[in-house]
C-alpha cells in the first residue's frame, strides 16, 4: 500500500514506510498518511493545504501540481567485467520484502553498463504495469542518468548516432529504456553509490544476488 507525504523533505507518493520515514522524520509539521490506492495517496498529495501558513492566494486550479514521483532504486553488476564468464544481475528495489522487488540474472551480453540499462528497464516496466503515474528512478549509474538525461535527445535527432557520428553505446539498451518510457511521467536521479542509501544498497545486494543465479 501506498504512502502519501504531502509536506516533508520531498512531497510524493512511496511504495513503503521506511521511503516514507526518509521524508517525514524531524522534519517540522510533517504531513503523511498510508492509503490503499495510488489514486487516493496522489490526490491527498496534489490537493491544496488547509491550514493558512501554507495556503495561497490563488484557487486550487490555479496552483502548480505537485511533480513528485514514487521511488524505486535499481542497480546492475558483472562479475568479472569484460572478461571471459563474465556474469551480470539486476538488482529493483521498491521497498522492504515488496513483491516487485527483483534480483535475476542479465540475460544476453554480459556487461556492467547494460546490467544498470536493464535494471532501469525493468522498474519502469513494472511501474507501467502497475499504472504508477509519476516514477522517479534513482540509480548509482552515470552512465544511465546522463544518457537518460542529457544524451538521448540528440542521439535521437542524430538518427541514433552520437554527436561525432559513431555507434551509442548500448544503443539498443538505451532504445529499450526510452520506448518504456513515452507516455510516462519518468526522472532519472543519481545517487552516491556504497554510501549507506539505504534502497541503494539494497538494489545492489539484489543485482550481486541476480549475478550468481
Amino acid at each position: 500500500m501506498p504512502y502519501a507525504v504531502r509536506r516533508g523533505r520531498q512531497a510524493g507518493v512511496y511504495d513503503s514506510w521506511e521511503e516514507c520515514q526518509e521524508q517525514v522524520h524531524r522534519y517540522p509539521n510533517a504531513k503523511f498518511r498510508k492509503f490503499s490506492t495510488y489514486d487516493n495517496a496522489w490526490s491527498y498529495v496534489d490537493r491544496d493545504e488547509e491550514d493558512s501558513s501554507y495556503t495561497s492566494n490563488y484557487s486550487s486550479k490555479h496552483r502548480r501540481r505537485d511533480t513528485s514521483s514514487t521511488v524505486v532504486y535499481t542497480d546492475g553488476c558483472c562479475t568479472r567485467n569484460g572478461q571471459y564468464e563474465a556474469r551480470g544481475g539486476i538488482g529493483v528495489y521498491w521497498g522492504p520484502n515488496h513483491p516487485l522487488n527483483v534480483s535475476e540474472r542479465l540475460e544476453g551480453r554480459q556487461t556492467n553498463q547494460r546490467a544498470e540499462l536493464e535494471a532501469a528497464s525493468r522498474a519502469v516496466e513494472q511501474a507501467r504495469a502497475q499504472n504508477v503515474p509519476r516514477l522517479q528512478v534513482c540509480t548509482d549509474s552515470k552512465f544511465t542518468t546522463d544518457g537518460m538525461n542529457k544524451w538521448v535527445h540528440s542521439w535521437k535527432q542524430n538518427g541514433w548516432r552520437a554527436y561525432n557520428g559513431g555507434e551509442v553505446v548500448n544503443k539498443e539498451s538505451f532504445q529499450k529504456l526510452d520506448s518504456l518510457c513515452k507516455g510516462m511521467d519518468v526522472t532519472f536521479k543519481h545517487v552516491p553509490g556504497h554510501s549507506g542509501l539505504v534502497g541503494n544498497e539494497m538494489a545492489d545486494q539484489l543485482a550481486r544476488k541476480g549475478s550468481r543465479k
